[in-house]
Formats: structure tokens, C-alpha cells, sequence
């Protein structure tokens, strides 16, 4: 994937007559990235399910990850890319405990003892929390952007309704967790942190790899901690599902979405949690057998025009470098 800089079409750059202007279009890179995070993550939700079966959950994405890391992290050597600095690998130590540690580790717990339809729902607010993080940096939603994020969480709240919405203390104080630690690192790796210090990681896919290398460790750590056991050797489905989330949901998923932050900003990066819902409502029809009623696919049109004003948001931003 190319990492280079493809800015946005500007509003202003046409000379054409206003009615023969044409529709604004995203470059390649952001819908190749969109894509990932929307349609790949929505399917990692029954690739972790299978993967449960042998591989517990802090086990399952420590491991997950420090595989990605070595492997893109060989990738980008092999390239030509320089080791990261000090502090570079101070950066990727706050994104990855943040992003990774935190925001995997966390709902790894809530999932424990709190039902999906509630970790779906808080998981729907993050957009909305990104926003307010950004506040203090001067960065204001747009009334499109507002609209599309209300819309969307309106949307996968009607999607879970009737799945129940039970949990425990520990669970629901661990997907809060989980939703404020993803946010602040979403934001702090745009803006840098609160004191003004820039989270600097090394260019490309070195700079991703050191964050998964971070993150995984910090996970296994708490895989130990928590004296999770795999079983050996590994149901079939099981290793297929973890390869998988190892290539698609590492590797490809969250590298789009690090690169959607820096090019495409917080709002729209963070539209994959209302997307990811309806696709994996899709994948529970289709593989899963599941019934689906029509509250339900009515839903899932609101998240949809909801995600369509997120996109037409980014009429007039302006180019990120």
C-alpha cells in the first residue's frame, strides 16, 4: 500500500460552470482504506468468535499482533525502511498501549460478562467522543459531520435493540475503558498530547508495525497475568480464523486505519463503529443462518445515510499532508 500524500479535491480549484461541476470524489487511498476498516473489521467479529474456541482473548490479539508487527515490520525492512528512533518507539509505546492495549484489551474483558448489544452500542459512541476530544485542539465537526454521527448512532442503537442490554459493573467500566482509551488515542496520535508534545512514529508501515509490536507485547503480558491457556493444538477453524485476523484484521485493518487519522481525519476514520454492525448483521444472515427483522434493516438504512453524510463531509476539508 502507498503511503504517499493524495490530497483532497478542493471546492474552489473548479472552473467549471456551478451546474456542470462535478461531484467531489475521495482519492483512491481513503476508499481503499474506508473499505478496510469497514468491510474487513465488520468481519473480523465471527473470525474472533471462531478463534475463541481455542485461542482465549488477551492470547488471541497478543499474539495476533506481535505476528503482524513481525511480519510487516520485515516488510518495511526489507524495503529500505530505517529502525525507528527513541522517540519514535516512545510514541509507539502511548498509541499502542492506547489504541491496542487499551482499546483491545479492555473490551476483551467487557466481553466477558457484558452482552454484544451493549458493547456495540458503546462502541457506536466513539465518533462522538473523538469529536468532543477534539475540541480542545480547536477542531470543529461540521453541521454535516454532527448530523451524520447522530444519524449513525441512532441507527446501531435501533440495531441492537432487542438483543439486551445486561451487564456487569466490571464489564461496563471495561468497555468505558475501552471506548476512552481508543479515543484518546486516536486523537493524541492526530494532535499530540495534551502538554503539546507530537506522538512522532517512524514513516509508513515501520511506524505501524512498532505500534502492533507495543501493543501485542502489552496484551501477552496481560494474557500471562490472567493465565489464559490455549488449547493445544488448535481446532482447525480456529487457526484459520486467527491467520486470518492476523492478515485482515492487523495487518490490513488497522494499518488503514492509522492511515485514514493522518489523511482523512478522526471523524471519518472513526465511521468504520457504525458500519461494522451492518456488516456483520450481514454476515450473521448469510453464514450464521440468523434471522433478521425489518427494525433491524431499517437500521441499518439510518446508519447507511448517516455514513453518507460523513462522506459528503468532506466536500470542503481541507488536504491533509
Amino acid at each position: 500500500m502507498s503511503l504517499h500524500t493524495i490530497p483532497f479535491m478542493s471546492s474552489t480549484s473548479a472552473t467549471l460552470p456551478a451546474q456542470a461541476a462535478p461531484l467531489p470524489r475521495l482519492p483512491t487511498l481513503i476508499v481503499a482504506c474506508l473499505a478496510a476498516t469497514w468491510l474487513v473489521w465488520g468481519s473480523t467479529y465471527l473470525a474472533i468468535k471462531w478463534a475463541l474456541v481455542s485461542f482465549p482473548p488477551f492470547f488471541q490479539m497478543g499474539t495476533r499482533f506481535v505476528a503482524a508487527g513481525l511480519l510487516l515490520g520485515a516488510w518495511a525492512g526489507w524495503r529500505g525502511a530505517r529502525w525507528p528512533t527513541r522517540a519514535e518507539w516512545f510514541s509507539a509505546t502511548v498509541l499502542g498501549a492506547l489504541l491496542l492495549g487499551g482499546g483491545y484489551g479492555a473490551t476483551a474483558v467487557a466481553q466477558v460478562s457484558v452482552t454484544s448489544g451493549l458493547v456495540v452500542a458503546f462502541i457506536a459512541v466513539v465518533p462522538a467522543l473523538v469529536a468532543l476530544g477534539e475540541l480542545p485542539y480547536g477542531v470543529r465537526p461540521s453541521r454535516l459531520e454532527w448530523a451524520g454521527i447522530a444519524l449513525g448512532l441512532a441507527g446501531v442503537l435501533l440495531l441492537t435493540r432487542g438483543q439486551g442490554f445486561s451487564g456487569s459493573l466490571p464489564g461496563l467500566l471495561a468497555i468505558t475503558l475501552a471506548c476512552v482509551t481508543w479515543c484518546a488515542g486516536s486523537v493524541w496520535a492526530l494532535h499530540g498530547l495534551p502538554g503539546g508534545r507530537k506522538l512522532t512514529l517512524a514513516p509508513g508501515a515501520a511506524g505501524y508495525a512498532s505500534q502492533m509490536l507495543v501493543g501485542g507485547a502489552l496484551l501477552l503480558a496481560a494474557s500471562w497475568l490472567a493465565g489464559e491457556q490455549p488449547t493445544l493444538p488448535p481446532d482447525a477453524r480456529s487457526l484459520a480464523s486467527w491467520a486470518y485476523l492476523v492478515v485482515a484484521g492487523s495487518l490490513i485493518g488497522f494499518s488503514a486505519y492509522m492511515v485514514l487519522l493522518q489523511r482523512a481525519g478522526t471523524t471519518l476514520a472513526s465511521s468504520y463503529t457504525f458500519v461494522n454492525p451492518v456488516i456483520g448483521l450481514v454476515l450473521g444472515v448469510t453464514l450464521g443462518g440468523e434471522a433478521v427483522s425489518g427494525l433491524e434493516w431499517a437500521a441499518a438504512g439510518v446508519v447507511a445515510t448517516g455514513v453518507v453524510l460523513l462522506l459528503l463531509s468532506r466536500r470542503n476539508a481541507p488536504a491533509r499532508n
